[in-house]
């Protein structure tokens, strides 16, 4: 049987960094690396432990001594509890100044490549009500706070719709206010939440897997569009209908009001259907003259703005000039693909999920846009020598992978290939930098650009441009 760690305090702690996962760094008097979760680099504190391993103590600070300048007053009440925003309390100043830091470490220590000069980070000309898609959850349980817990008053509404405690799956936060997502965002959870208590309809209990209502997805467009999802556990018609009639007259800006009627475990839509109630059932997002049709299940760039300014650079990296083959990986709905076309010759894009494939047909058809190609099928498998026999040998390839980065036989078969140029755009640049030390035999890093995509969060995109060494 496993001892339990015994707790340990470190007086007069300085903060000296931010590391992974958002994660503040302190030094511990051992020598020891100190993660907490609440401190900001340049602050003093008093550390108390609340895990200890060989190389590393993760800790709360509970004393600030001082108070680092690189502070600032988060926005939201509920800052601390929820774990969406975890650098709220960080200047974004300073934010950008961690995410480039945490980029060009994982490049340098993980690749162990030679990088050109690295240009700075773009920020996000939004910092908050930047998202264009937010997922809440039900709950007939809200998590309490410590002043309720100790106070002796009954707590009669239990009810929530907001964001899972972090580490806890059964823990929904019940949000006032989010700072995420533009308005009318907030009025309608609200609204939701408000009819749903005064009508007498259950939420989901996730232990037990009862209530009527589970979750709800709204995506607002840039194009003024507005897609309200709600999951519903169990199928009661009556119930069902009076709160989607009532959203419909309360909020006739509404493009798009859907449903799904989910009683598995979890709560992914992927394998369920969905009905549309009231409207169409997709939006349009707009970007440089492009509209691309976005469904429930449909995967985009959740920071419109900032996803313009990705794929410009993206663009801007292939150095296009209307005579290439282009080859996207992981194209998703194509929405690259579609974007750099009208610079390329051709451009083929692939990706593994058959409804984005589908989705980017229909958007390069809408666009009128003829020389992009779509292809469905795991990358590892088909994007191998026969395809690119029977498609043609790319002069650029733009891969996008998600967090685990490419697949080593994807990038032996980029490497037979043999393209002029790489562009590689990723969530996650330590298994960028992981990648890039394989490519490193036949390429060399020439630009460097990360993108603040996720502002008051520790997440980060980075393009980079690989050419053919001579």
């Amino acid at each position: 049987m496993r001892r339990k760690n015994k707790r340990i305090t470190f007086e007069h702690v300085e903060v000296v960094d931010a590391g992974a996962k958002g994660k503040s760094v302190g030094k511990a008097p051992d020598g020891r690396v100190i993660f907490l979760s609440n401190a900001v680099p340049g602050d003093v504190v008093d550390v108390l432990t609340t895990k200890k391993r060989k190389a590393y103590f993760e800790g709360i600070a509970t004393h600030f001594h001082t108070l680092s300048d690189k502070r600032t007053t988060p926005k939201c009440e509920h800052f601390g509890v929820c774990g969406g925003c975890k650098w709220q309390h960080m200047d974004y100043e300073y934010q950008l100044y961690f995410k480039q830091k945490e980029v060009e470490n994982n490049l340098k220590r993980i690749g162990n490549i030679e990088l050109p000069e690295i240009t700075p980070i773009l920020g996000s000309e939004k910092q908050y009500f930047y998202r264009n898609k937010m997922e809440f959850s039900f709950s007939s349980s809200r998590w309490l706070t410590q002043e309720e817990i100790d106070s002796a008053t009954a707590i009669e509404d239990r009810s929530a719709l907001g964001f899972h405690i972090p580490g806890m799956w059964d823990k929904i936060l019940d949000i006032k206010k989010c700072h995420l997502q533009k308005d009318p965002s907030n009025a309608i959870r609200l609204e939701v939440r408000k009819f749903a208590v005064e009508n007498a309809l259950s939420f989901f209990n996730p232990r037990e897997q009862t209530g009527l209502l589970r979750t709800m997805m709204l995506r607002t467009a840039s194009t003024g569009e507005i897609m309200l999802l709600i999951q519903f556990c169990d199928d009661n018609q009556v119930k069902r209908e009076l709160l989607l009639n009532h959203l419909v007259q309360k909020f006739p800006e509404i493009t798009s009001l859907l449903y799904v009627i989910n009683r598995k475990q979890n709560d992914t839509i992927y394998d369920q259907e969905v009905i549309c109630f009231a409207g169409r059932d997709h939006i349009f997002e707009e970007m440089e003259g492009l509209r691309f049709k976005i469904n429930a299940k449909s995967f985009y760039q959740t920071n419109s703005a900032q996803a313009y300014e990705l794929y410009k650079i993206t663009r801007d990296f292939a150095g296009l000039t209307g005579n290439e083959l282009v080859y996207d990986l992981y194209t998703g709905t194509g929405t690259i693909a579609q974007f750099v076309s009208k610079n390329a010759k051709k451009v083929i894009g692939v990706e593994s999920v058959p409804e984005a494939i589908e989705d980017a047909k229909v958007n390069a058809l809408n666009n009128g846009i003829e020389n992009a190609e779509f292809y469905v099928g795991d990358m590892k498998t088909v994007f191998n020598t026969s395809f690119i026999e029977e498609h043609g040998h790319p002069d650029v390839v733009i891969t996008d992978p998600p967090r685990d980065g490419m697949h080593k036989l994807v990038v032996e078969q980029l490497l037979s290939a043999n393209p002029k140029k790489i562009v590689y755009v990723s969530c996650n640049s330590a298994t960028q930098a992981r990648d890039l030390a394989l490519l490193d035999e036949k390429y060399k890093v020439t630009k460097v650009q990360s993108v603040d995509m996720f502002p008051q969060t520790h997440h980060v995109e980075n393009v980079v441009l690989l050419e053919k060494r001579v």
